[in-house]
Order: structure tokens, then C-alpha cells, then sequence
């Protein structure tokens, strides 16, 4: 595996992700040179406070994504509730209201599949921690396109379901505790 070549990292997670991102973005080298992509099952709440809580742990900037924003290095990009993100072929965004997958809107595995589809063998996909199998099929796109795929370890997750999934359905080329997640991205170019 080669990591000098990847242009970007998605991560998604459930119950039990957010304390695991905490620790993770103040590790990051604020200087990264890819697009990091977080997609959480969250509740359909105006005004959440979790773009501005994620970005007081980092100083790469943290923006909840609106329909038709470009795809930029060195950002770090939030799922907004209540909708499936995707990437278009054109590094853009895409808002989608459709019905919900796995019981989630976001789902994770949408967005996992979506980024297979753009990025193939330059993106990285991290799974964290939950309660259901929501992201085991759109880690299994990510390495079917050449991609690396990675999740938490289950010792370390709150919820162990959703990566005890992954490393029990997927070839997984890595289990990380956050620690290890933080070098491994910071090694990426």
C-alpha cells in the first residue's frame, strides 16, 4: 500500500464516534494536504453545535457541507443531518433526501461507496465506533477501488458493533485505536 498517494480520508462512525474524533482532530498536522470527510449518524437538529465543537479541537478548517461545495484539500468536511452525502465527478458536493439506508440519513455506507466511485485507489476509509452494520458494505467499495480501509479497534470503541462488522465482512488492511488513526493520517501525502 502506498500511502503518498492519497487525496483523501473519510470517516464515519455512530454511537460512540464523536469522543473518538475528539481525540483524533487535535493530533492532525494542521498543515494536511487532503480532504478529510466525516459522516456521523446524528439527529435532525437546527443549529447543532457539532461543526463548531469539532472545529475547537483542530486548526484545519471544519465546515458542515451545503449542496454544490467544492472539494477542497486541507478542510475537513462535515455530513449535515438529515442527508446523504455524496461526491460528484467534479469534486463537488451532493445533498440527497432520499430514503434512508441502513435506518440512517446519513448513511455512511452512501457516502463510502460515493467517494470509491471518485477517489478509487487515493482515498482512505475509516470506520469507528457503533451500534449497526451501516458503513461494513461502502468499506468493501473503498477496497474493491484500490482504496485502504481501516477501523477502530473493538477494544477502544464505546459501541464495537459497527467495526466488528467491518473486520469480520471486509478484507480490513488496518484496526487503529485513535492514536494509531492520528499517525497514519499525518503520514499521508
Amino acid at each position: 500500500m502506498e500511502k503518498n498517494r492519497i487525496k483523501a480520508v473519510v470517516i464515519g462512525g455512530s454511537s460512540g464516534s464523536l469522543d473518538v474524533l475528539l481525540k483524533l482532530f487535535p493530533a492532525l498536522n494542521p498543515a494536511i494536504p487532503l480532504t478529510i470527510i466525516v459522516v456521523l449518524h446524528r439527529k435532525n437538529a437546527p443549529d447543532s453545535p457539532l461543526a463548531n465543537l469539532l472545529s475547537y479541537k483542530t486548526s484545519i478548517p471544519v465546515k458542515e457541507v451545503e449542496d454544490k461545495d467544492a472539494v477542497l484539500p486541507g478542510m475537513i468536511y462535515l455530513a449535515p443531518a438529515d442527508y446523504h452525502l455524496l461526491i460528484e465527478r467534479d469534486f463537488l458536493f451532493s445533498l440527497d433526501s432520499s430514503e434512508k439506508v441502513n435506518y440512517s440519513r446519513p448513511s455512511l455506507d452512501v457516502t463510502f461507496e460515493s467517494a470509491a466511485d471518485v477517489y478509487g485507489p487515493t482515498l482512505v476509509g475509516i470506520l469507528l465506533s457503533g451500534a449497526n452494520s451501516d458503513g461494513t458494505a461502502g468499506l468493501d467499495a473503498i477496497k474493491r477501488a484500490g482504496g485502504i480501509i481501516i477501523a477502530q479497534s473493538p477494544e477502544t470503541a464505546k459501541v464495537a458493533f459497527m467495526p466488528e462488522q467491518a473486520i469480520q465482512h471486509t478484507d480490513i488492511d488496518f484496526v487503529f485505536d485513535s492514536d494509531e488513526m492520528a499517525a497514519f493520517i499525518n503520514g499521508l501525502r
